[in-house]
């Protein structure tokens, strides 16, 4: 015959956060462990591809992490990939650049 297994917790219905695997105690009987949920990978923030470096966790434990523990050590780290960083800061100098050249332009049609 199978034995029953019966919730520990008050919550009785199979929910998400009511997940659960069944294991043996050292007495032979089968009880419910109640299992974690997943964390997920942070995403950036533009392209939505996972973040390397950042490990996945629940947000109550990611508040026990330490800072450097929870970012890369550069601008936007934890929040934009490197694909994306790279986009921003050649993008940031071009404009740069055009400004010079529309500054430049201007310079020489005033001396003429």
């Amino acid at each position: 015959m199978v034995n029953r297994l019966t919730y520990r917790r008050r919550l009785g219905w199979n929910t998400r956060s009511n997940r659960k695997r069944i294991s043996k105690t050292p007495g032979g009987r089968l009880v419910y462990l109640y299992t974690q949920k997943k964390g997920k990978v942070p995403k950036c923030g533009d392209c939505g591809h996972k973040l390397s470096g950042i490990p996945a966790l629940r947000p109550y434990d990611l508040k026990h992490l330490s800072k450097p523990k929870k970012t890369v050590s550069r601008a936007y780290g934890g929040s934009r990939c490197h694909r994306c960083l790279r986009d921003r800061v050649v993008r940031a100098f071009l404009i740069e650049e055009q400004k010079i050249v529309v500054r430049a332009l201007k310079s020489q049609q005033e001396k003429k």
